[in-house]
């Protein structure tokens, strides 16, 4: 009894502060001299009210899970990750590359290769800053904010000078053979929509960081490391090794962008395509809590945000909804801390006094 109610108060942050984001969202509305009812009714019914808009919210929502991953699991292991945003660019940046470098290779290899190279350069990028971290005890929120305009700058280089086609920012497009297959081939009800295989790796991602964090002995050691370092280390957890790890998963994970945009959307790497999508992948990741679960809602949440955004900004400004997102961040930091506190009141053992 005392577990479920605990998971109550744990989901009652989130909800209040999605409820109150659009009660102030609304004032907003109010303030631009348009009517928040006739603006939300659009919104819902673009978005939630259609197929397609439902497989554009699962397109929009593929990257943030990916994002949200990454920044939970570095949350977990206790660290901030600030660097999604230049590890999926380089993540997907390799997965251009390999798909339209290696073209002669039959699509069984082919495609698997270029979703785990896009793994492993991401991999790498965010094993750097774990790398200072552990060894050196350089700060990772410097280190990978710092990574993101190195991943920028390198990736616009090669783009621009090596592997550019004239007169675009786009490399050359990868082998059809290396292409994910689009939802709407297997079913009418997303016809038109983006929405591509790459949402079932997402899926099974999450599956696996469920997995990974609490039922494996390394996930309960990077959580452990996360909880208290000292104690970490006192029972014996290699807390600079855990760091490392947490740090290219959270990269890895990151890495895996490209499979939606590379590989299931437009076939080739753009500069500028993720518009922001690693550092939104922290809210979500905050938003859900660090869990799996959360982060899938989360993610459709923000999903819906953003293709919602485009669906009304005729009617009010796209920046609203800019606002908005910033006002969940915001509530859900403080009635997360609110909520936690009485948690913790609500579970301490009562003291009894004897006469």
């Amino acid at each position: 009894m005392k577990k479920f109610r605990n998971i109550l108060l744990q989901l009652l942050g989130p909800f209040l502060s999605l409820v109150l984001a659009f009660i102030v969202c609304g004032a907003f509305i109010l303030v631009v001299g348009k009517d928040p009812f006739a603006v939300y009714g659009r919104f819902f019914s673009e978005t939630l009210g259609n197929p397609y808009g439902v497989g554009q919210i699962l397109f929009k929502a593929t990257p943030l899970m990916f994002t949200g991953l990454s920044a939970a699991i570095a949350f977990r292991a206790g660290l901030f990750n600030i660097g999604a945003e230049g590890q999926l660019y380089i993540g997907s940046f390799v997965t251009a590359w390999i798909g339209f470098t290696f073209t002669s290779l039959p699509a069984i290899v082919l495609l698997p290769l270029c979703v785990f190279g896009g793994m492993l350069g991401g991999a790498v990028w965010g094993a750097i800053p774990g790398v200072l971290k552990a060894k050196f005890g350089a700060h990772e929120v410097i280190n990978t904010i710092m990574m993101n305009f190195i991943a920028a700058a390198l990736i616009s280089y090669l783009v621009n000078n090596i592997f550019a086609v004239p007169a675009t920012v786009h490399t050359p497009s990868i082998s059809d053979k290396a292409e994910l297959m689009r939802l709407d081939q297997l079913s009418a009800i997303f016809k038109g929509s983006p929405v591509n295989f790459s949402l079932v790796i997402a899926l099974l991602a999450c599956a696996f960081l469920y997995y990974f964090l609490w039922k494996t002995r390394q996930g309960y050691e990077i959580r452990a490391v996360g909880l208290s370092i000292t104690a970490a280390s006192y029972g014996g957890i290699d807390v600079s090794r855990r760091t490392i790890m947490a740090m290219t998963m959270a990269g890895a994970f990151a890495g895996l962008v490209g499979s939606n945009f590379v590989l299931g959307y437009k076939h080739y790497f753009e500069l500028g395509f993720s518009e922001g999508v690693g550092f939104i992948g922290i809210a979500a990741a905050l938003l859900g809590r660090n869990h799996p679960i959360g982060i899938i809602v989360a993610s459709l949440f923000f999903g819906t945000l953003e293709y919602g955004s485009l669906t009304i900004n005729t009617i009010v400004p796209k920046e609203l909804v800019n606002i908005l997102q910033a006002i969940i961040i915001l509530f859900v930091i403080v009635l997360t801390k609110v909520f936690d506190r009485w948690i913790k009141v609500m579970n301490r053992p009562v003291e009894t006094i004897h006469v």
